[in-house]
């Protein structure tokens, strides 16, 4: 039997999700993986064995020395299992394993999630490792952002704005941490709405009781909670989105077809979260709000806008849909593949 496929993934569910997604997509087409990473992405490695190494940001002397002794970790685990190729998904847990592949002389291609290349995957792009892209102009492929199978099925439903009468339903949510913004804005910018909309909000755990108590004092119907666990039911539910502008968020809102008013993360590296939402926004598939724009009067004026013409969701929903890859994890692996052939492994 051929040797495995390793992922080389870790840390947020910015990486993680892609990795999972894609070794979902694997495991479909008969094809073994492996997850390789640190302690802290061992918990979302999915269903493929897992494998762990050291590995540390190379900010720090420690960092370096961790991540030394992970080349090493990752060139044991990669000639034990035979693997065959690597794919790295971002995030310095995986730069131990992509060094030992190139080291080794595997087949090795970088997954890059966002509209920029990130700082791991900037230094790790040379030689004869390939970069599968999310977004165009950048990489040696454009394959898109591999998301969840439950949500890439939302595509096939078809996206109804609010009838007459019928709250907007807005589904807000700030990536895995939450985004404290949201819950001092919102309830004030919902509450002249009251009636009108209903929230359903992903909220960091130390806020939940003030937003709480916010909402009700302003008369606003909303569930709270620090982690939506069915989130492909909570957008498939959605009229519209708040989020910050991720790279998962992004490539899940337009793979479900669904309009989202994004607050990008001001402090992401290289702003690449402006990037990210530039894009999708460019084709139609939502409004930018920055942070600084991030008023109450701003996003209840969109709000009601989007209220007055329902319209305008629907048009943004058909943008964001023309805008999503659905599927990217199966290009994904056509390109993992051809490189693997390529190399004769």
């Amino acid at each position: 039997m051929a040797g495995p496929i390793a992922i080389a993934a870790g840390g947020t569910g910015g990486h993680v999700f892609p990795a999972r997604a894609f070794a979902a997509c694997l495991a479909a087409r008969g094809e073994a993986a492996i997850a390789v990473t640190d302690r802290r992405g061992a918990a979302f490695a999915g269903d493929a064995p897992v494998h762990t190494i050291r590995a540390g940001p190379p900010r720090s002397l420690r960092g370096l020395m961790q991540l030394g002794l992970g080349i090493f970790d990752a060139r044991k685990v990669l000639r034990s299992t035979r693997s065959r190729a690597v794919v790295g998904f971002g995030g310095y847990p995986s730069a131990p394993t992509v060094l030992a592949a190139r080291w080794l002389g595997l087949a090795t291609v970088l997954h890059e999630q966002n509209a920029l290349l990130g700082r791991t995957n900037r230094v790790l792009a040379r030689g004869r490792v390939k970069v599968a892209a999310s977004y165009p102009g950048m990489g040696d492929r454009l394959v898109g952002n591999p998301v969840r199978p439950e949500i890439a099925a939302l595509r096939d439903r078809p996206y109804t704005p609010p009838a007459p009468g019928e709250p907007l339903r807005l589904l807000v949510f700030g990536g895995s941490q939450g985004a404290h913004i949201f819950s001092e804005v919102l309830p004030e910018a919902l509450g002249p709405l009251a009636g009108r909309v209903a929230v359903r909000q992903q909220c960091r755990a130390e806020d939940l009781d003030a937003a709480r108590d916010a909402y009700r004092r302003h008369g606003v119907e909303a569930d709270l909670e620090p982690f939506i666990e069915d989130m492909a039911g909570a957008l498939g539910e959605a009229h519209l989105v708040i989020a910050r502008a991720g790279a998962s968020t992004v490539a899940e809102l337009a793979a479900a077809g669904r309009p989202a008013i994004f607050a990008p993360y001001p402090h992401a590296t290289d702003d690449h979260q402006s990037a990210n939402a530039g894009a999708v926004i460019e084709a139609g598939g939502g409004w930018l709000l920055a942070d600084r724009d991030f008023t109450p009067d701003r996003l209840r004026g969109l709000v009601e806008t989007c209220l007055a013409e329902p319209e305008r969701l629907s048009r943004a929903a058909a943008g964001a849909r023309q805008f999503g890859r659905p599927g990217a994890a199966d290009a994904l692996v056509d390109f993992v593949l051809s490189e693997v052939r390529e190399t004769g492994a």
